[in-house]
């Protein structure tokens, strides 16, 4: 009864998530997403503005061209064509939005009772943190959300279709690549190597299955997603575009990035290994994963406002204590507050009468992440405090000092 309450619960939440962001958006649909007010009402989308930018209107196949293909993965580019081929207006921008808004609504949902079913405490977090609704429908990210959690949900119970899942969820958006990370070190410390070895045989596979045909077909298309990601220079949100608007310059951004991102798999892998035998595999799996994410997202030459999405359900996983919510609000008000500051900046270049200056900007950036490092802070003590109370524990045991064979 109280599992099903509970349940109802965080269903409710997501609904009223749901009306919320629509609510936000909705100013948009209204003014057909005319500029400046998609910056200053923060309702700005990929999925109208790219409807026809990159020529989904004229239902193109999105990766034919070789300059002007979709900036997504292979999964996400089907699902914008197959949707486009649903509308047959040329500036049905609105009914293009509103079909794609209706899926990621059921999408959201699906998530919800995934991450139900692995978290049923603290779920409702995550669909009414400010910054998930007030991102929800930028773009299409929760498919690629959906699909990580599926693949977590049957990593103990079926890792043939966790790794099948998380293939699927790689092809629809990148970052769930870094959940592999989490997963090689938990099969690795448990000795389980032809496990580890076959989990990532099969994502490499279903990747290839989904990847090739279009890489085959449309190279230069399908490239362009890649290229983008390798060539581009520090970006909107990322510390290293906050350190230029502050003055500070500094040499090779991918090089300082790669470096920066070794070294930090490097100190959780040690955090790990520390942690891994006084905790459960859900709890190491969902911390690791969510502090490798916030290491990438932090070191990365890019920061977007949808990336919320991707890691508050890793954030939710990885919670393991009532006093823990604090530094969650704590670091969902750091995003909130930038989830604010980017619009705002934007809106300075497009005409408006007010709008953020770059020393704000830059600042919001820094108290985003370092509210981002605080919750991580406190996902790192709780998982040593496990490991001390775990080995005090065993101290305590009369019998240890007793040989083996004393047990029969």
């Amino acid at each position: 009864m109280l599992k099903s309450k509970s349940l109802q619960i965080a269903l409710l939440v997501a609904l009223i998530a749901t009306l919320l962001s629509f609510a936000k958006f909705n100013h948009c649909r209204g003014t057909n997403w005319a500029s400046p007010d998609v910056y200053i009402h923060m309702c700005y989308s990929d999925i109208s503005a790219l409807y026809g930018a990159r020529q989904i209107d004229t239902d193109k196949w999105p990766y034919a061209s070789a300059d002007n293909s979709l900036e997504y993965p292979v999964l996400t580019g089907v699902v914008t064509y197959l949707t486009g081929l649903l509308i047959d207006d040329p500036n049905g921008y609105r009914a293009y939005f509103d079909l794609n808004a209706f899926l990621i609504v059921l999408l959201l949902f699906a998530s919800v009772f995934i991450l139900w079913r692995l978290a049923p405490k603290y779920t409702p977090l995550f669909p009414i943190a400010p910054a998930v609704f007030g991102s929800l429908f930028i773009n299409w990210d929760i498919w690629a959300v959906l699909f990580a959690l599926l693949a977590i949900y049957f990593f103990e119970s079926k890792p043939n279709l966790s790794a099948l899942f998380l293939g699927v969820a790689i092809s629809t958006k990148f970052y769930p690549g870094i959940i592999l990370f989490a997963i090689a070190l938990l099969l690795w410390s448990q000795r389980k190597h032809l496990a580890l070895i076959k989990y990532l045989a099969i994502t490499l596979i279903s990747w290839l299955v989904i990847n090739l045909p279009v890489a085959i077909n449309s190279y230069d298309g399908w490239y362009r997603f890649f290229k983008l990601n390798l060539d581009r220079d520090s970006d909107l949100g990322s510390i290293w575009y906050a350190a230029n608007l502050l003055g500070f310059y500094g040499g090779n951004i991918n090089n300082l990035t790669i470096i920066a991102f070794l070294i930090a798999l490097g100190a959780i892998a040690v955090f790990f290994f520390a942690t891994a035998p006084s905790r459960s595999d859900l709890a190491n799996l969902s911390t690791v994963a969510f502090l490798t994410l916030a290491a990438f997202v932090t070191i990365s030459k890019v920061y977007s406002p949808q990336y919320i999405l991707w890691l508050t359900p890793l954030a939710v996983l990885a919670l393991s204590r009532d006093s823990q919510r604090f530094a969650f609000w704590v670091w969902q008000a750091g995003e909130a507050l930038y989830h604010f500051a980017i619009w705002q900046y934007l809106a300075s270049y497009s005409g408006a009468k007010f709008g953020l200056s770059q020393e704000l900007y830059a600042l919001a950036i820094l108290a985003r992440i370092a509210a981002l490092a605080y919750f991580s802070s406190v996902l790192i003590r709780a998982a040593l405090a496990d490991r001390s109370q775990s080995l005090r524990n065993a101290q305590r045991n009369p019998l240890d000092f007793l040989p083996d064979s004393i047990y029969g």
